[in-house]
């Protein structure tokens, strides 16, 4: 059960959604939701910059171990992602679980 202020000030119970023994999630589209999204898109620009830093820059060894820790970082936070809101990526990218989450929205790039 969570807890509510009502307009009037009063704490009122709440019946959670979530089976009980679970913590709480975050709903797709809300503030938690974007705020790791965005976590995940400034990992992802970083990489796509750091690709194309390394393709003239092929030799540099810093790039590369930075490059590296990256690649893990994102693997991580996409990880947890998706065991909290479902895919980003389908293509066999990205595990599921039941039901079929990718057609529900919004969609990573729809936020």
């Amino acid at each position: 059960m969570a807890e509510r202020n009502d307009s009037t000030g009063n704490a009122s119970a709440e019946a959670s959604s979530q089976p009980a023994g679970q913590p709480e999630r975050s709903q797709p589209g809300d503030a938690a939701y974007v705020a790791e999204l965005e976590q995940l898109q400034k990992v992802d620009f970083a990489l796509v910059e750091l690709t194309l830093y390394l393709d003239t820059h092929p030799t540099d060894m810093q790039a590369i171990q930075q490059f590296n820790q990256l690649a893990q970082r994102r693997a991580q936070i996409a990880h947890a992602f998706e065991m909290k809101y479902g895919p980003l990526m389908q293509f066999g990218h990205s595990f599921t679980r039941y039901p079929w989450q990718w057609a529900q929205a919004p969609w990573p790039w729809q936020v």
